[in-house]
């Protein structure tokens, strides 16, 4: 019966002595908040304070609970201060590339610069698979592109960016402005040490086209770079994490179709997402991916974000 703006509402009349200046304070007209004042004395079946009474005099019933709101309003402010405090010392974060790290690293040292109460770990790799972990809490955020369906784990989008073909600067597929699909049948696909069907340019450019090109697998993106570029083998890489190589003459970079593009994540456990700590971080490593690394694009979704049937088949660009 009684709700937390009524104490809210006594506690100001009780401060500013009047129905006027409390109404001022609470943003408010004085109209609305007299009715407020006779709908609760009507459903308490008490008067609070006395009408017209100068300075204002609250009633004996009105006291007790004025008594009530100096209690309780500090221990909601306190509760408040405390649901907006980090609720945790560690964020363990783990990343399913080794591109990431480019990036990353100065956004974990901006985040740390405003969070340094929040110490950070984590760890990369492609041959583990962290979503189970964050499920078991092993780990509190996952930076993915591949959505699994599951209602327990939360998605928070971090930016779009396209997928290019990287070749050696003499290599046939330098000189085509766009490959085709069958452009790739005979290559040799250096990919990391997961599943081929978890990886876009695998499941949305060459299966459906019917192009099986051989693979070979590479756990390290440096050392991949050097073995694109000793016409060793052709790859598909994230264009912001090879721009610099490119820049250096190392590689060429070529479009694969129309363009292939696809979503960076952050992946935390449902009903967490909310928390201080790991908003603070999604919202960092976001705006800081966005101003920093070319070829990435802002996502642009409702707040109320659901992953599409594609996105939550899963899928991996690393």
């Amino acid at each position: 019966m009684i709700e937390l703006k009524h104490l809210k509402t006594l506690h100001a009349l009780s401060q500013h002595g009047s129905l006027a200046a409390a109404a001022t304070y609470l943003h408010q007209t004085q109209s609305a908040l007299s009715h407020q004042f006779s709908d609760l004395e009507h459903r308490l079946g008490f008067k609070l304070f006395v009408r017209k009474s100068q300075p204002l005099r609250f009633t004996p019933q009105g006291e007790v609970l004025l008594q009530l709101a100096q209690q309780i309003l500090p221990m909601v402010k306190d509760a408040i201060r405390v649901c907006n405090e980090p609720g945790v010392s560690t964020l363990r974060i783990a990343i399913e590339c080794h591109s990431c790290i480019q990036w990353l690293t100065p956004a974990l040292q901006q985040f740390r610069q405003t969070w340094p109460q929040v110490s950070v770990d984590f760890k990369s790799g492609v041959t583990f698979d962290p979503q189970p972990e964050l499920l078991s809490r092993e780990l509190d955020i996952v930076l993915t592109s591949d959505i699994l369906a599951d209602k327990e784990i939360h998605y928070t989008p971090l930016f779009d960016y396209e997928v290019k073909l990287i070749v050696a600067n003499d290599h046939p597929l330098a000189r085509k402005p766009i490959i085709a699909p069958h452009d790739l049948a005979d290559e040799t696909l250096l990919i990391y040490p997961v599943q081929r069907h978890r990886f876009d340019v695998w499941r949305h450019f060459l299966q459906p086209a019917g192009v099986s090109p051989s693979v070979k697998t590479v756990d390290n993106t440096l050392i991949l770079i050097q073995m694109v570029a000793a016409k060793m083998g052709i790859a598909a890489l994230p264009h912001w994490a090879v721009d610099s190589f490119e820049k250096q003459g190392l590689i060429s970079i070529k479009t694969l179709g129309n363009g292939l593009w696809s979503r960076l994540y952050a992946a935390c456990r449902e009903g967490e997402q909310r928390q201080p700590a790991i908003e603070a971080f999604t919202k960092t490593a976001t705006s800081h991916a966005v101003d920093n690394l070319s070829y990435v694009k802002p996502v642009k979704v409702s707040s109320a974000y659901v992953p599409t049937e594609k996105q939550q088949l899963g899928s991996l660009q690393w």
